[in-house]
C-alpha cells in the first residue's frame, strides 16, 4: 500500500507492507530531499523509541520528595499506563492545590508534528488551560527579536511570520539581491508544517538566467546558493548593522537617498539621518567606520554600494541575524536602508526577511487555508519570554523588563513538556541542566529517548505522525495534505490527544478539553474552517471526504504574486500601517518611552558583549547553524554516529593551533566544552568557527563540563537580545579550540 503524507522536510509517498512502514520517497515533483524523506522508516522504528510509560526510580518511590538531582542519571522504571496517568493527574492536582496554576510550566516549545490537530504544543496548552491554567512561553527562537521590534516599526510582525515578496516577482523584476546572512540551500529543505513545493532552487535558477546579481554578506561561503555566481562579502559576525548603516550614510552623502519617500512613508527619519551623520555621538557612520568594525575592506563595501546604488534592489536578512546581542537592530537597519533607497512596495524591490532561512518564504501561496487547532483561553495571566525559561526556573520572583512591561518569574514546581527538545534549542546547556533539577516534577511526552525525555520524572510514549490521522500544511505552501495513519502505534505509544483526554477525564474536565469530539470529529471540524474560508473568498474547497480520498488539495494561487507593502505604497493614507503614525517608524516614540539602554529608539550600532572586536588572544567567534540534512535535533537518531559533529575552521586559524583535517578537537569557554571533528574546507572567514546544532546533548560524566556529541549550545550564552525583545542571542559567543587530548584518570 502507498499513501501520501507530510513532514516538516516535505511531502512523501509511504510504502506500507504487512502493517509496517518499509520505505518513503519524496512526493512526485515536490523537490524534497530524498535522504531526509527516506529516513522515515528508521525514524519510526528507531532503537531510541520509547516503548511504554516510564518513571524515574526515586520519583516512583518518593514522588516530589525525590528532588531533581537524579534526573538524567537514574534508572527509568517501566510502568503501565494506568499507573503513569494516575501519577500525572495526582501531581497536577497537588501543584494546583498547593502552589497555584502559575507554578505549572506548560509553554512547551518545539516544532513537533507537521499536523495541525496533533500539534503537541497546542494540545498541551489546550489541556492545561482546560484543567486549571499554566505559565506559558511567548515569542519564539526562530525570530524572537523580530517579533518584538517589527510591530513598533511596521505595525505587526507579518513581514517575518508570513508575508514576503514572491520569488516569482524577484526573478522577473529585481536587478540585485543582497542577502545579509546568506541564502543557504540547506535551509530550503524544511518548512514548519511541511511543503509540497520546494520552490526556491527553481526560482533562484530563473533569476540567475535573467541576470539578477546576487551578493551574499555572511562569514560563510556556503551561504551562497548553489549554481549562482554570487559575490561573497565575509564580515565579522554580528556586524551587519554597521554595514547597513554605512550604506545608508553613503546614500545620503551621494544624494541618492530618496528623501521624498522618507517624507511620505516614514516617521522619524530626521532623527535617523541625524544619527548616521554623527550628530548624536560625533561619529558619522561612514564606509570607513563600518570597515573598521566589520573587517571588510573599504573597497569591497564601496563595490557593494555601487551595486545597490541603482536598479531594482531587494534587500533581505536571514532570521539568524537577529539571534544575537541587540538582534533587533539588523532588521530595523535593513528596513531603514530600504527606505533610503525608496523601493519598499515596488515589485522586486524593498526588503524581506527569511529568504535564506526557510523553504516557504516567498512562495506563491494563498494564505489561510491550512486550519489551525483551536486553543483555549489560559485562566492564568502568567508567561515568560520563550528564551528566558532557564532564568525563570532558577530565579522565581525575579522581575525583568520586556517590551514595555515588567514580567515576574513564577515559582515553577511542575514542568509539562510535549513536542520539543529544550536540550537542543536552549543556550548554555549545563546551566539548563542545573535549572532542570529545580522543579519538583517533570513530565514529558516523547516518541524517543531524547535528552529531555531522559531527564524526566514521568515519560509518556507518544506516537509519531505516521501513527495517527491529521491534516498538514503551511501558509507558506500552496498545498494542504491529508496525513492518514500509516501504521499502528509502535509499542504502547498513544497520541497526545488521547493522553490528554484521559487525564482531563481523571481531573473532571474532559468535556472542556475535547468538546465531545474524537479525532475524526476534530479533523472534520478543522476542515469546516477551510470550507468556510473558501466560501467567504469565492474559492471552491472540496468536501472533507473528497479531500481525504485525494490525499491533498492544491490551493488556487493568489490572483497576483505578493509584493510586500504594495498597497501601503500605492496609498499610505488609505492603507496605513498599524504603527502609531501609520507609517514606517524609523524613530519610535514608544520605544523611546521605554528608556532601554540596550535598544535605542532608532536603528543603531551597539557593540555586542561577545564578538571579535573584543576577543582575547586565541578566541574565535562561534556561528551555529542548522544541520545539512536534519531539522534541529530531529533525525539525529537516524545518524550513523561514530564521531561528534564537525566544526568548520579557517585554514590559517587551524594551522596556528596545530589542527589538521579530521582531528578530534575540543571547543571551550567558561560555560562549558564540547568535542567536534575539524573540517578545513575554506568556507569560513578568519576568526570564525561554524558548528551545526542538533546533536543530542550527552555530557561526558568522566570529564566535568564536557559534552561528547558535539552540541555547541553548551558554549552559547544564556543571554537575551535586549530588554525589548528578551530573545535568544545564541550567535554572540566567543570560544577557543584545540586538538583534544583527554586526560587519563
Amino acid at each position: 500500500m502507498r499513501r501520501t503524507s507530510l513532514g516538516h522536510w516535505g511531502a512523501f509517498e509511504a510504502t506500507v507492507e504487512n502493517g509496517r512502514l518499509v520505505a518513503a520517497q519524496p512526493w512526485a515533483d515536490g523537490g524534497a530531499n530524498p535522504q531526509m524523506i527516506g529516513a522515515w522508516p528508521e525514524l519510526v522504528y528507531s532503537e531510541s523509541r520509547i516503548d511504554r510509560p516510564y518513571v524515574r526510580k526515586s520519583f516512583l518511590q518518593r514522588r516530589e520528595g525525590a528532588g531533581g538531582e537524579g534526573r538524567g542519571l537514574e534508572e527509568m522504571v517501566p510502568v503501565d499506563w494506568d499507573t503513569a496517568l494516575s501519577l500525572v493527574a495526582g501531581q497536577l492536582q497537588r501543584v494546583y492545590a498547593e502552589h497555584g496554576a502559575a507554578s505549572v510550566f506548560g509553554g512547551s516549545y518545539g516544532w513537533s508534528s507537521a499536523g495541525r490537530f496533533h500539534h503537541a504544543r497546542t494540545q498541551v496548552r489546550r489541556f492545561l488551560a482546560a484543567t486549571g491554567g499554566f505559565t506559558d512561553q511567548v515569542g519564539n527562537y526562530s525570530w524572537g527579536a523580530a517579533h518584538a521590534i517589527l510591530p513598533h516599526v511596521l505595525g505587526d510582525a507579518e513581514a517575518v511570520s508570513s508575508a514576503a515578496t514572491s520569488w516569482e516577482t524577484i526573478a522577473q523584476e529585481s536587478d540585485v539581491v543582497v542577502a545579509f546572512g546568506g541564502l543557504n540551500p540547506k535551509n530550503w529543505r524544511v518548512t514548519s508544517g511541511g511543503a509540497g513545493n520546494h520552490h526556491m532552487p527553481r526560482f533562484i535558477a530563473k533569476a540567475r538566467r535573467r541576470g539578477v546579481k546576487f551578493i551574499v554578506v555572511s562569514p560563510l561561503a556556503s551561504d551562497c546558493p548553489e549554481g549562482v555566481d554570487a559575490a561573497w562579502i565575509a564580515p565579522r559576525p554580528n556586524t551587519d548593522t554597521a554595514i547597513m548603516l554605512a550604506l545608508a550614510h553613503q546614500a545620503l552623502l551621494e544624494g541618492r537617498a530618496d528623501l521624498a519617500f522618507l517624507e511620505r512613508y516614514t516617521q522619524g527619519h530626521e532623527a535617523f539621518l541625524a544619527y548616521i551623520r554623527g550628530a548624536d555621538d560625533g561619529t558619522p557612520k561612514t564606509i570607513a567606520w563600518a570597515s573598521r568594525i566589520s573587517g571588510v575592506e573599504e573597497a569591497a563595501l564601496l563595490t557593494l554600494w555601487q551595486a545597490i546604488r541603482q536598479g531594482r534592489v531587494m534587500l533581505t536578512a536571514s532570521w539568524s541575524l537577529q539571534r544575537a546581542d541587540h538582534g533587533e537592530q539588523p532588521f530595523w537597519a535593513l528596513i531603514a536602508l530600504a527606505a533610503m533607497l525608496g523601493q519598499i512596495g515596488l515589485p522586486g524591490g524593498g526588503f524581506c526577511f527569511g529568504y535564506g532561512s526557510l523553504n516557504g518564504v516567498g512562495a506563491s501561496a494563498r494564505r489561510g487555508y491550512v486550519p489551525a487547532m483551536e486553543v483555549l483561553s489560559n485562566p492564568v495571566d502568567s508567561s515568560v519570554p520563550v528564551a528566558s525559561f532557564v532564568e525563570a526556573f532558577l530565579n522565581p520572583g525575579k522581575e525583568i523588563a520586556f517590551n514595555g512591561r515588567n514580567v515576574v518569574f513564577p515559582d515553577v514546581r511542575l514542568v509539562y513538556w510535549a513536542g520539543g527538545n529544550p536540550f537542543h534549542h536552549a543556550q548554555d546547556l549545563f546551566k539548563l541542566e542545573a535549572a532542570w533539577r529545580r522543579p519538583e516534577t517533570v513530565i514529558v511526552h516523547e516518541p524517543w529517548w531524547t535528552p529531555t525525555a531522559r531527564r524526566a520524572d514521568i515519560v509518556l510514549p507518544a506516537t509519531t505522525s505516521a501513527e495517527r490521522n491529521d491534516i498538514g500544511g503551511s501558509s507558506r505552501d500552496p498545498f494542504v495534505f491529508a496525513m492518514p495513519k500509516l501504521i499502528e502505534p509502535v509499542g504502547e505509544a498513544r497520541d497526545d490527544f488521547l493522553i490528554f483526554r484521559d487525564l482531563a477525564d481523571r481531573l473532571g474536565r474532559q468535556t472542556v478539553f475535547d468538546e465531545g469530539l474524537d479525532e475524526n470529529g476534530w479533523l472534520r471540524r478543522l476542515w469546516s474552517k477551510t470550507e468556510a474560508r473558501g466560501e467567504r473568498e469565492g474559492i471552491e474547497v472540496p468536501s472533507f471526504d473528497a479531500f481525504w480520498d485525494a490525499g491533498f488539495w492544491a490551493v488556487p494561487e493568489p490572483e497576483a504574486p505578493e509584493v510586500l507593502f504594495d498597497a501601503f505604497r500605492r496609498d499610505p493614507d488609505a492603507n496605513p500601517l498599524k504603527t502609531p503614525s501609520g507609517r514606517i517608524e524609523l524613530f519610535s516614540r514608544t520605544i523611546a518611552g521605554f528608556g532601554y539602554a540596550d535598544c535605542p529608539p532608532h536603528p543603531a550600532w551597539l557593540e555586542p558583549q561577545e564578538w571579535l572586536g573584543v576577543a582575547q588572544d586565541g578566541e574565535l567567534h562561534l556561528v551555529t547553524n542548522q544541520p545539512e540534512k536534519r531539522l534541529h535535533s530531529q533525525l539525529y537518531q537516524t545518524r550513523r554516529k561514530n564521531a561528534p559533529e564537525t566544526v568548520e575552521i579557517n585554514g590559517r586559524d587551524a594551522d596556528a593551533r596545530g589542527i589538521r583535517e579530521g582531528d578530534l578537537v575540543r571547543l571551550w569557554n567558561d560555560r562549558g566544552a564540547c568535542l567536534a571533528v575539524a573540517h578545513l574546507g575554506g568556507h569560513v572567514g578568519p576568526g570564525v568557527l561554524v558548528m551545526p546544532t542538533g546533536a543530542w546533548f550527552e555530557p561526558d560524566r568522566q570529564h566535568d563540563w564536557l559534552e561528547s556529541n558535539g552540541n555547541p549550545n553548551v558554549l552559547t550564552a544564556d543571554r537575551r537580545t535586549s530588554a525589548l525583545g528578551q530573545a535568544c542571542a545564541a550567535l554572540s559567543a566567543l570560544v577557543r579550540v584545540e586538538p583534544y587530548r583527554p586526560a587519563v584518570r
